[in-house]
């Protein structure tokens, strides 16, 4: 049972931590870009786009983006429906496949983006209605400068504690996906698992993954000391 899972343990971090990065980044950026662009097609295209994401289930996005990247489009992309993250290779041994992690990642991604996208765009308007926003515009500060160093920062609490949760979520949510991919990680392992009644792999995966979701709350409330001096840890 260890050994199961300390196998595709590390294939479904890496899996999670560069959906999270790739959400985190595009997600931020857009919402960013709604809020200064307000009620202009920037603003409305992210809009849509967020709204898409957050509709489209996870199983359903991943069979369509299987299909299209993997299949249709194949000698245009050179991706694979499904793939592992490691492979073996006569000459090297085991080897790791990048490309294999990009279409899970993107698919694994795609909700939580969504979500950023919506929560960013939100606290972006409401602090840039703030008064200190105000005066620094009329001090003649850079605009990057308000947007970045001074709104942004303000503005992350809610973004980072759905990175925090959606991140957690990701271990758990990413079954389906894994599964669809023929990803070698522990969400596939798991259905694996059920499907031979081996419960004790089924049992370690849980609790490997509420693990996670402690470890990850209380790193958000460091994280929260670090974004807004004004909170304080009692």
């Amino acid at each position: 049972m260890a050994k199961t899972l300390l196998d595709v343990i590390p294939n479904t971090l890496i899996l999670a931590t560069t959906a999270m990065v790739f959400a985190s980044f595009i997600g931020i950026f857009l919402g960013v870009m709604a809020a200064v662009h307000q009620n202009t097609w920037i603003d409305k295209l992210a809009i849509s786009f967020s709204i898409l994401g957050v509709s489209a289930p996870s199983f359903f996005a991943g069979i369509i983006i299987a299909w299209v990247f993997g299949f249709v489009l194949s000698k245009y992309t050179g991706l694979n429906m499904s793939g592992s993250l490691t492979g073996y290779d006569p000459f090297k041994g085991e080897v790791i496949i990048w490309k294999n992690l990009i279409l899970p990642m993107v698919t694994l991604g795609l909700r939580p983006l969504a979500i950023i996208v919506q929560l960013t765009r939100n606290a972006m308007l409401d602090v840039l209605s703030q008064d200190y926003i105000r005066t620094a515009k009329a001090k003649g500060l850079d605009k990057n400068s308000i947007i970045y160093k001074h709104a942004l920062k303000n503005a992350l609490n809610p973004v980072v504690t759905a990175i925090a949760t959606w991140f957690a979520s990701l271990l758990a949510g990413s079954f389906f996906v894994e599964y669809i991919f023929g990803y070698n990680g522990l969400g596939k392992a798991t259905v694996d698992a059920l499907e031979t009644s081996d419960f004790p792999v089924v049992m370690g995966a849980i609790l490997f993954i509420a693990f996670i979701f402690v470890v990850i709350s209380l790193l958000v409330d460091f994280l929260y000391v670090w974004i807004d001096p004004r909170v304080k840890l009692n």
